[in-house]
């Protein structure tokens, strides 16, 4: 397969399919919904943490100078950070969480921005490589999900009925495949710019794991046994050594 068509299809199963999955999840009973949720953040957190620092940073430390590539990453750590601030990359994985308070034009444009830089992340991993582009779509599905379900509580707390928040979803999801095709495209063209990109996607991920999923599961606020966390967590981590 053509890697401008394997970065587009990656990307659909990695971030629209994770918005699907999340959309089932509300016709299931709520009761359920949140006992479901957090199985789905801890699996999350190791899955990102496994293809940030068991498949990307490797891919990258063999075409970066270690301290180009630390650099990078550290920046991209910085950045998130900074957007984060700015609520244009933020989280929600609970049916009741702190950015509830934002208006919905905000969220919709952020996730909009969020599922961007995933397919742009699925692209960039695809040119490198085709595992390594499906180790990514896995990443991004895996925390997509709970996302999606935190977005989809947003909106239903603003008042939207579930149709009309699945379609907007929907929308803002369909920038995953318009950020999957640029970066393969881009990279085609200009292939020494993938390490630097990937270095910044290891930064995402990592940021997304333990600065917004970890501190979640350490508080308590999803719920879940620790045991039960930790099992998932290394389930997550050996789903991207199996890749």
């Amino acid at each position: 397969m053509p890697p401008l068509a394997a970065a587009i299809a990656l990307s659909v199963l990695g971030s629209l399919g994770g918005l699907l999955i999340a959309a089932a999840l509300l016709l299931v009973p709520e009761r359920a919904r949140l006992r479901i949720v957090p199985w789905l953040v801890s699996y999350a957190v190791g899955t990102l943490l496994g293809a940030a620092l068991l498949a990307i940073l490797p891919q990258v430390l063999t075409e970066l100078d270690p301290s180009i590539a630390l650099g990078v990453l550290l920046a991209g750590i910085i950045t998130f950070f900074v957007l984060e601030t700015l609520v244009v990359w933020r989280h929600c994985h609970t049916d009741e969480c702190a950015v509830h308070g934002v208006t919905v034009s905000v969220v919709l444009v952020g996730d909009a921005f969020h599922n961007f830089v995933d397919g742009a992340v699925i692209g960039a991993s695809v040119m490198t490589s085709t595992a390594l582009g499906i180790s990514s779509a896995l990443a991004v599905a895996a925390h997509e999900i709970p996302q999606e379900v935190g977005d989809f509580a947003i909106l239903l707390h603003a008042g939207y009925g579930r149709g009309k928040a699945v379609g907007l979803n929907l929308l803002s999801g369909t920038s995953a495949i318009v950020g999957a095709a640029a970066a393969a495209l881009a990279f085609e063209v200009v292939p020494s710019l993938a390490p630097y990109f990937l270095a910044f996607t290891a930064a995402s991920f990592l940021y997304v794991a333990m600065a917004d999923l970890m501190p979640d599961l350490h508080r308590g606020t999803t719920g879940g046994s620790a045991l039960r966390q930790i099992l998932l967590v290394l389930a997550g981590i050996l789903s991207i050594v199996a890749l």
